[in-house]
């Protein structure tokens, strides 16, 4: 690829780089994008979103280790990102990746869509008063390796689907008036339609008709979601690979420890800097300089054993340009403020775990015939989330305007601040709310009854799954406009895989705290604070008070973060001007462009 980068891109690599005269990309390729969203989503909630009870009824595992099993799945699914990121970044491109991926995860899910229909593939159902039977190794094994398939091919849809819909929109082009950012509310209203349709319609399928129709569902609406993502190639804007970017990184940290006895130079204009070997990465702009982490331009600066001849191509691993270094730096400020989305994952995790449980208990009757089923409480987190984006996209959107003078009404880094508050309101507000239910329950006697249901309505929980929602509306997709803006534009697929990274270490943060919690918390009597079988006689206000003070000193710590962040300085080529304009990337004073 470096041979290459020698002469400069041809008229036909533009082309096949997003910038064709046949113009592709755009809103035409949306249907065809959100309909695999639409489905893979609807496939994916639907798979897990009620997996806690098949897990406990179906499978007869113990409550946290059932829980644990589900945490760290997701976990292992965030962090697979990594490796799909990698794979799409430096060889295969997002379309490949995306379409290889979903049939791994198709495989995954027909193997548990089996698993739930063969009756010896799970184990007895529970009679009576007796002890349930747990599944034993061999059942497992089939789960384990379903789970397994799924994180292998959720490695390879997460960090590319996002990265790839917003590869439509060529920013550089005056012309174009939808913004990736405009994309991105989209993007998540149509995943939350599908997670309302996934944990009302098929949850209820599963606890009423059964796991077999209940997971079948999603697995054919995976397989739509593949056949409609492929039916749109020939629409797509396909960006090519342009090699490892690890390997960038990691030559730009080598050349810089070679050089690290150098003096800076007085001017960093005297750093090497080579637009020939860098236009393959820098489609949309080369990044300028910063004076930030000056260590690492020790990697571009020229000495005499270098020895480089005009028009030739330097050892990478000695001498790095500007932009490479850039690069680097980049990722680095990303990561503090990518860590800092931990926790917020951490609280979130639990809708799906200790709040569904909590559900469970309580009188969920709509009517006398019909009741919500616990897996299904997650639609209040859904539907305020739609609200919660809906209104902001076409409401506050235009009042910020008015006050900041930025286009996307307030910066990422605000949406994510309001965000990270209303998260430690949620899990305020939970603890609460369970002290009321165990409070119904002695005054009905039931603490001891854990199949009894107390007569507390659901809609206790409302306030905090909504809450959650609205958290996320503005938390998640100012993280995701956040990696994907201020990542080098050659590593969007790695900056989405980091992301999800920060959703796994919370999800795996998640099991820990489950895990620390529930051995301290023992007392000698068996009583504990998270306990596996009666949830009234725990102290799960407890668990939820300990997760709302890390959040506030998650939020101190983003605060820190936020204020010392240097946004990304890229150096823009409108089509219709060659003259290149410096514009700092989404920073907080938008630079005027020449167009």
């Amino acid at each position: 690829m470096e041979e290459q980068s020698k002469n400069k891109i041809s008229e036909e690599e533009k082309q096949l780089h997003g910038r064709p005269s046949r113009r592709k990309g755009g809103l035409i390729t949306m249907p065809f994008i959100f309909a695999n969203e639409m489905c893979e989503k609807m496939a994916v909630v639907g798979f897990h979103s009620n997996m806690i009870s098949y897990l406990t009824t179906q499978l007869h595992l113990p409550l946290t280790k059932a829980a644990n099993t589900l945490t760290n799945f997701a976990g292992t699914s965030s962090l697979t990102p990594l490796l799909g990121a990698f794979i799409a970044d430096s060889f295969a491109g997002r379309f490949w990746t995306i379409t290889f991926a979903s049939i791994i995860y198709q495989i995954g899910m027909t193997l548990l869509t089996i698993s739930a229909i063969i009756p010896t593939l799970r184990p007895p159902p529970c009679k009576g008063e007796e002890v349930c039977v747990v599944a034993d190794t061999a059942q497992l094994s089939v789960l384990y390796i379903a789970l397994l398939l799924g994180a292998i091919g959720s490695g390879g849809i997460r960090p590319c689907v996002v990265a790839f819909g917003a590869d439509q929109f060529d920013e550089s082009d005056p012309e174009q008036t939808t913004k990736p950012w405009n994309y991105f509310n989209w993007f998540y209203f149509i995943m939350g339609a599908a997670v309302l349709v996934a944990v009302t319609v098929l949850v209820y399928i599963q606890d009423n008709v059964g796991w077999g129709l209940g997971l079948g569902i999603p697995t054919l609406a995976m397989f739509l979601s593949v056949i409609a993502f492929v039916g749109g190639f020939r629409l797509y804007r396909h960006l090519h690979p342009s090699g490892s970017p690890f390997t960038r990184l990691i030559q730009v940290a080598v050349a810089a420890f070679h050089k690290r006895k150098l003096s800076m130079v007085s001017d960093h204009t005297l750093l090497y800097f080579n637009d020939e070997i860098d236009a393959p990465i820098s489609l949309d702009g080369i990044l300028t300089h910063t004076k930030h982490m000056s260590f690492l331009d020790k990697a571009a600066i020229e000495t005499e054993k270098d020895n480089l001849k005009p028009d030739q191509i330097p050892n990478l691993w000695r001498l790095s340009t500007v932009h490479r270094v850039e690069e680097l730096k980049s990722v680095i400020r990303m990561g503090p403020i990518g860590a800092s989305g931990i926790l917020l994952i951490t609280a979130y995790a639990q809708q799906g775990t200790f709040s569904l449980q909590q559900a469970k208990t309580m009188n969920r009757h709509l009517t006398k015939s019909f009741q919500i089923p616990a897996g299904s409480m997650s639609v209040f987190t859904t539907i305020a989330m739609l609200c919660t984006i809906i209104f902001y996209d076409r409401i506050f959107i235009k009042i910020a305007r008015k006050f900041t003078g930025l286009e996307r009404g307030i910066t990422f880094l605000h949406r994510m601040g309001i965000g990270f508050v209303i998260s430690f309101i949620a899990t305020l507000v939970a603890g609460f709310v369970e002290i009321k239910r165990k409070q119904v329950a002695l005054d009905h006697g039931l603490l001891d009854k854990p199949h009894m249901e107390i007569p507390i309505s659901f809609m206790w929980l409302i306030p905090q799954y909504s809450l959650h929602g609205v958290a996320e509306a503005f938390m998640s997709i100012g993280h995701l406009e956040f990696f994907y803006d201020q990542a080098p534009e050659s590593m969007r697929s790695t900056a989405m895989a980091f992301f999800w990274m920060a959703i796994s270490i919370g999800n795996y943060a998640s099991s820990l705290l489950v895990t620390l919690v529930h051995k301290f918390s023992a007392k000698p009597d068996g009583r504990n604070w998270l306990p596996d079988k009666n949830l009234n006689q725990g102290r799960l206000e407890y668990f939820y008070w300990i997760i709302t003070l890390l959040q506030a000193i998650n939020f101190v710590y983003y605060l820190w973060c936020a204020k010392i962040y240097t946004y990304k300085p890229v150096q823009v080529h409108h089509s219709n001007s060659k003259e290149p304009t410096e514009s700092w990337v989404s920073g907080e004073l938008q630079l005027s462009k020449k167009t």
